[in-house]
């Protein structure tokens, strides 16, 4: 029987609890730009990309409306389309492979890790063999750094490079983790995140950015996002869209980086805990030697069955869960006609059967949190 309780539900992601922490920076930095007035590629646009691509260690950072755009402008300055075939992931949010559907082209599905979720590399050689059977060209690999773990990104790299794939890293819930002590951003041609507000780094509305070394890509992107502007906003030299950061978001975003450093190591702490107090009656989450995770979430796999009586009791004690992902993109119906690599997509199957993620921020006391680890023992141990 689950026991109910007359405590507060808890938050999934607290955001009242970092904007209690910056609600002065923030108001202040709104402020500054409701008074110049530039509210579009207004002066916080430019320095938020030189701070972004400082943070990652790259040259270039483009800003745009959604991490979803990010993704579509990386494909679209590589001239990716029909044709041509992107390898993506199934155990993702759709926006993995949506985007290259988005661009005309097509989504070839593989599998991931069965311990880190993230791609597994050795499929992508299966991959480039099934685009070829059906006349495709094989053009990119889009790596994810689900839950905020980063991918393996030297396995991904060396697939890649021996089928003369770009890598374009999808870090929408990765941004700020490493990958051999390196934050991510650098890996693979070009990087795409998101600013949307539950990420790691979150904006107060829809956001994205694209991090890369190379310059041209980076200009052909900034063209991209004005409609294709070529020498001003009315020579339109591309097809593009209309795809812009607000300068409101990136003042928001400039004072929630100067602290995210701070909340990285917040977020680990709590995952720290979580792992002390469930590990020994739950499969909790694996960090590898070399890498690191920004906690985007924190994710138990729950055998035999018991997920949903797991959130049952959960809810029952005023806990929130969620399950990312259901359903993996290649049995979705907007994306199950598209082909899957040769080696399956057994793993994503059975993750999408046993996920269920717990409360994670930065901001997450030790005694809701041990209130949490509690009541999923309790669960557990019926």
């Amino acid at each position: 029987m689950n026991i109910k309780t007359d405590l507060p539900t808890i938050p999934f992601i607290d955001l009242a609890a970092q904007r209690r922490r910056l609600v002065g920076a923030v108001d202040t930095a709104i402020a500054r730009v409701l008074n110049h007035g530039q509210f579009i590629l207004g002066p916080e646009v430019r320095t938020l990309e030189a701070e972004l691509a400082a943070f990652c260690g790259t040259k270039h950072a483009v800003t745009c409306a959604s991490g979803t755009d990010a993704l579509v402008l990386a494909l679209r300055a590589r001239e990716i389309g029909p044709g041509d075939a992107v390898i993506c992931p199934s155990f993702t949010f759709c926006a993995t492979a949506e985007v290259a559907a988005l661009v005309g082209a097509t989504p070839i599905f593989v599998d991931v890790d069965e311990t880190t979720f993230n791609i597994d590399a050795k499929g992508i050689a299966g991959a480039v063999d099934v685009a070829k059977g059906l006349g495709l060209k094989p053009k990119a690999v889009v790596p994810v750094d689900l839950f905020g773990l980063a991918a393996d990104h030297g396995a991904v790299a060396a697939a890649a490079q021996a089928e003369g794939l770009f890598i374009l890293d999808d870090a929408a819930q990765g941004f700020g983790a490493t990958f051999n002590n390196r934050r991510l951003g650098g890996f693979g041609h070009a990087t795409a995140t998101s600013f949307f507000p539950a990420k790691p780094l979150g904006c107060y509305g829809d956001g994205g950015a694209v991090m890369t070394d190379d310059a041209d890509m980076a200009d052909v992107m900034r063209s991209l996002r004005m409609h294709g502007h070529g020498s001003d906003r009315y020579d339109n030299v591309r097809i593009g869209l209309a795809s812009r950061l607000d300068t409101i978001q990136a003042a928001i975003l400039l004072e929630k980086l100067k602290i995210f450093p701070d909340e990285i190591v917040a977020r680990d702490r709590v995952a720290r805990r979580y792992a002390e107090g469930l590990s020994d009656v739950v499969t909790t989450p694996t960090v590898p030697a070399g890498m690191t995770s920004v906690w985007a979430q924190y994710t138990l796999r729950v055998s035999g069955g018991r997920r949903d009586a797991l959130a049952a009791a959960l809810k029952a004690e005023g806990i929130p869960t969620a399950i990312y992902y259901p359903i993996p993109l290649h049995l979705q119906q907007a994306y199950k006609h598209y082909p899957v690599g040769k080696g399956g997509v057994a793993v994503s199957a059975r993750l999408a059967g046993e996920v269920i993620s717990l409360p994670m921020h930065g901001y997450l006391d030790e005694p809701t949190q041990d209130r949490i680890i509690g009541a999923v023992r309790r669960a557990l141990s019926r």
